[in-house]
């Protein structure tokens, strides 16, 4: 006597699902049981708009972003500030930088960190692409937006001492409390950042962006040299 089992083609949506990060076998049969079932699923309309990613959306060839075009919106921009270079980990890292409203310069995505227990070097990112904008189009400050994880630091320093022989300044985002956040929640690190890169009220040497934008490092040796 037969099993009952569902169809192949169930089977094998089931088994794609799977693929995806974050779906296990219940949650990927679910899905796809809601696809078979619900009349709100419009499973065509979805294959239709994979197929299409498939074949549209590729890596901007400048910056790395996300785009149909390339080169993408933002490295074709020309009210973009040229002058400014944000050094990212990932493409998905632009987009809480251009929601928070305060950066309006370019973009480079590295592609992901140095982790040597994950088997990523240096040649595994695109950093070679990062040397030769700043070989052709150099701008007057890189900003590196990084992770404030192992392989994040490792990263930045890494680059840090790369490109220390362009004449171009190399800064780092602020590290410290997040807004609306209480002392007693923060843990030793933070509150040693915090510490680290405090700045000086009433300093009027930056824009309110900027203290953002610099490492503290960066900010105090400025305020220094202003004062």
């Amino acid at each position: 006597m037969k099993r009952a089992e569902y169809p192949p083609a169930l089977r094998s949506l089931i088994a794609e699902l799977k693929r995806l990060p974050g779906i296990g076998s219940r949650s990927a049969e679910r899905i796809a049981l809601w696809m078979v079932q619900s009349p709100d699923a419009h499973p065509e309309t979805l294959g239709i708009a994979i197929t299409d990613l498939n074949h549209s959306v590729h890596p901007c060839s400048i910056c790395g972003f996300f785009t149909e075009e390339d080169p993408c919106p933002i490295c074709s921009d020309p009210a973009r500030d040229t002058q400014m270079l944000c050094v990212v980990e990932q493409p998905t890292d632009v987009l809480p930088l251009e929601r928070s409203g305060a950066y309006y310069g370019r973009y480079h995505t590295l592609g992901g960190k140095i982790s040597p227990l994950d088997h990523v070097g240096p040649e595994a990112l695109r950093i070679p692409q990062l040397l030769n904008r700043l070989q052709t189009h150099p701008p007057s400050e890189i900003i590196l937006a990084l992770g404030a994880d192992v392989e994040g630091e490792a990263t930045s320093h890494y680059l840090a001492d790369l490109l220390r022989p362009f004449p171009i300044a190399i800064t780092r985002l602020a590290q410290g409390l997040p807004a609306g956040s209480g002392l007693e929640y923060a843990d030793e690190l933070t509150l040693h950042r915090a510490l680290s890169g405090r700045i000086r009220l009433g300093s009027t040497n930056l824009l309110p962006s900027q203290y953002t934008l610099l490492a503290p490092k960066e900010t105090d040796a400025h305020n220094a040299s202003e004062n």
